[in-house]
């Protein structure tokens, strides 16, 4: 086990499994260094049905500013473009998308990076439920290590995760914003009721790291404070920052309206944001106090696998005394999962010492299970749930250069390749991820 850097930390990666050194290195050098392609359910065929299912490849397209361009190419509203999970934006991504259009509408799209494939009718869209996983091929590149010393790193690393069957099932740096890692943020100002506070956090609170034009922007209106005056100033890219700029600037003070003139999938992202650091710092304890996290200690909670080796999120199987050896068994065997809490209205805690860990952190931000039934956003208020804390990692292969390396693997849905690869990389600066 090592520490992480400040950065990282920030967002609740505070150590690494590994003891390995880190080879260093860049993603996403190019978009295609990282190739993502979505493994998913595929609606069955109908002929004459109302809905047209198509294959979508894209190339550094952001997830929500690609549905907002097909909605816009197509005349339709977004909300009726169905799609099973979201993909990285530095990246070349394939996935499934549904359409209520006719396929030869879909065929005529030329839109910039974007290509539409192998249409067919079906009844039924796309939907989060049937998404499996996702395919990578990845390459890193200028990697801190070279020739043997970069073999042998990678060949630790791989053996220390080959041991434990997988990864730390880290929220990776997408979930809260590689250049600014704010979203959790946000959430958590929403759960706490200070709506201006998160508003003031999303489209104001500059950092280092971004552009000079969006920088300088929100200084001005962290300032000012004038909503109507920011519109002339914000660039037109910051399109979702002047959706709420505009709405104040209409409707002053009303802060809650301003996050509800964002899209759905959007304002649910904040909170789950939030949700996701508690996770993170919770999974990052467990591993600092060297408890184990591909098996099963007495309190915890084990979520079951289905049939295609997918936890089943939930209600978790308490471990006690009594049936703790059975349940590693279901565990070592890939038929159960080690969980966490993603703290909502309705979770449930373990008990034993991960119980205590949860509770303790859970305390530290000092929340409450009501906080996250948020009246006037009824889209952020969350149920939670719970959360694999190993993330399985399939058919896992590293072919290394002189100073790059190419991965391929595949990951179950909802886990992170930038969090498996900081496991070799080990750097601070999340826009390397």
């Amino acid at each position: 086990m090592q520490e992480s850097r400040s950065l990282e930390a920030a967002i609740g990666l505070e150590v690494y499994l590994s003891d390995a050194p880190g080879i260093g290195g860049r993603l996403k050098r190019s978009p295609e260094d990282f190739l993502v392609e979505e493994v998913s359910t595929y609606p069955p065929r109908v002929e004459g049905g109302q809905i047209t299912i198509a294959r979508v490849t894209a190339q550094n397209w952001e997830m929500n500013r690609l549905v907002r361009q097909l909605s816009r190419a197509l005349g339709i509203s977004r909300e009726r473009i169905g799609f099973a999970g979201t993909k990285d934006k530095r990246a070349i991504t394939s996935q499934l998308m549904s359409f209520p259009v006719p396929a030869e509408q879909l065929l005529e799209l030329d839109l910039h990076q974007i290509t539409i494939s192998d249409p067919y009718p079906a009844k039924k869209g796309i939907t989060i439920g049937d998404l499996i996983g996702n395919a990578f091929v990845i390459k890193v590149t200028e990697t801190s290590l070279r020739g043997q010393e970069l073999k042998e790193a990678i060949e630790t690393t791989s053996a220390q995760l080959r041991e434990m069957k997988g990864f730390p099932n880290y929220f990776g740096v997408q979930r809260f914003g590689a250049v600014r890692p704010i979203t959790h943020e946000v959430g958590k100002w929403i759960v706490k009721g200070d709506l201006e506070r998160a508003v003031m956090t999303y489209v104001a609170n500059p950092v280092p790291r971004e552009n000079e034009d969006t920088r300088a922007a929100r200084q001005r209106l962290a300032e000012s404070g004038d909503f109507e005056e920011a519109l002339g100033y914000y660039p037109r890219k910051m399109t979702f920052e002047r959706t709420m700029i505009g709405h104040l600037a209409r409707h002053p003070g009303d802060f809650a309206g301003a996050i509800s003139a964002m899209p759905s999938n959007l304002q649910m992202m904040f909170v789950h944001a939030y949700q996701s650091f508690i996770f993170n710092r919770i999974l990052s304890e467990r591993i600092r106090r060297g408890i184990p996290i591909h098996l099963p200690i007495e309190g915890d909670l084990i979520l079951p696998a289905d049939r295609q080796g997918i936890p089943e999120h939930g209600q978790g199987v308490p471990v006690s005394k009594d049936n703790l050896d059975l349940v590693e068994k279901q565990v070592r065997s890939g038929r159960a999962f080690v969980s966490g809490v993603l703290f909502g209205t309705e979770s449930e805690l373990a008990e034993g010492e991960m119980g205590e860990i949860e509770r303790r952190i859970i305390e530290e931000e000092g929340l409450q299970r009501d906080d996250f039934m948020v009246p006037p956003l009824h889209k952020c208020s969350s149920k939670g749930t719970r959360r694999e804390l190993l993330s399985a990692v399939k058919d896992l292969r590293a072919k290394a250069d002189d100073d790059s390396v190419t991965f391929s693997f595949t990951l179950n849905k909802g886990c992170y390749a930038t969090t498996l690869l900081r496991e070799y990389l080990k750097k601070d600066e999340l826009m390397d991820y």
